[in-house]
């Protein structure tokens, strides 16, 4: 690999929805072409990239309309569902970057890479289901749907009541090797939704399974393996905070890994919502003495990367 700085990158749901426009497909396109204009500013820097995304509204809606049309054409599982997310958010990602690189006057390629990732068949989140995904519902809605659907529900850190499915822990990524292949030369998006989870049989072959990988913790696990220098975790706000959104609210700038799990200790960060990233940020601190991880809005990005903004953790 080269000497350039390499970032991983994990898009939160904001950088492929707005919340006043219809989660329709053009719709995310429009908004990614947004989105990657920061990402771009990125890479005409010289900073070698890999992104990872997330996919729970996505996911939900495909999930939810193989199941509508159940009677016409055989629903799909839901590892499959998330391999479909995995191409058409890829899909859209590669549209908008090309297009943004060719205004700057670069042809660096960009390409989707449909990524497996290894989970442990015996891990507790499959007993305990907290990853949202698909739309967010009234209490009413969402508690019909736990009745006549069987799904689990939960209120989304005041934003209204979501499915959640199981969230494994990351263990392995089936295709590292050809992200590395990649990574000097190309702009790689990958563990897309945090990977298709699939567990290791006995025999060596891969299984499909019906959870959602957290996309932090996934780009956290990628960020590690290829030797990163740098976690970059994109979401809405600008800094990770104390008391969000109380009178007392407290933005945080540098702290120590130390600092940041006292903090998680204190019950600080919802789940669902700020607290993994808190936790991929931290362990990839640990894991990557001298590196750091930053979180940060896209808005923030460069800035944060030049240590002009965002919450940095570091050892």
């Amino acid at each position: 690999m080269s000497d350039a700085t390499k970032i991983v990158i994990a898009l939160g749901g904001n950088a492929l929805e707005e919340k006043n426009l219809p989660p329709t497909a053009e719709s995310q396109l429009e908004v990614v072409k947004k989105t990657v204009e920061y990402l771009a500013d990125l890479s005409v820097k010289g900073y070698e990239l890999a992104i990872a995304h997330g996919n729970g509204p996505q996911v939900g809606r495909i999930v939810l309309a193989s199941e509508a049309a159940a009677e016409v054409t055989p629903a799909m599982p839901f590892d499959v569902c998330g391999a479909m997310s995995q191409g058409y958010i890829g899909y859209h990602i590669q549209q908008g970057f090309k297009l943004a690189l060719k205004k700057r006057g670069k042809n660096t390629p960009v390409v989707s890479l449909v990524t497996q990732v290894v989970v442990d068949k015996d891990d507790p989140a499959f007993q305990k289901p907290t990853k949202p995904i698909g739309p967010f519902y009234t209490e009413e809605v969402a508690k019909k749907l736990e009745t006549e659907k069987g799904f689990t529900v939960r209120e989304d850190a005041g934003r209204g009541w979501r499915r959640v499915v199981a969230s494994p822990i990351p263990k392995r990524i089936v295709e590292l090797s050809a992200v590395k292949e990649l990574f000097d030369t190309t702009i790689v998006i990958t563990v897309g939704g945090g990977g298709i989870p699939v567990i290791e049989k006995e025999d060596g072959t891969l299984q499909g399974v019906a959870a959602v990988i957290d996309k932090d913790l996934a780009a956290e696990r990628l960020a590690e393996d290829i030797n990163a220098d740098i976690l970059l975790i994109l979401t809405e706000v600008e800094k990770v905070s104390l008391n969000f959104k109380k009178p007392d609210q407290k933005d945080l700038g540098v702290i120590t890994v130390a600092e940041a799990e006292q903090y998680i200790a204190e019950g600080h960060f919802a789940p669902g919502s700020m607290l993994p990233k808190v936790q991929a940020a931290v362990k990839f601190a640990k894991a990557s003495p001298g590196k750091k991880a930053i979180i940060t809005s896209l808005y923030k990005a460069v800035e944060a990367v030049e240590g002009k903004a965002g919450t940095v953790i570091t050892m």
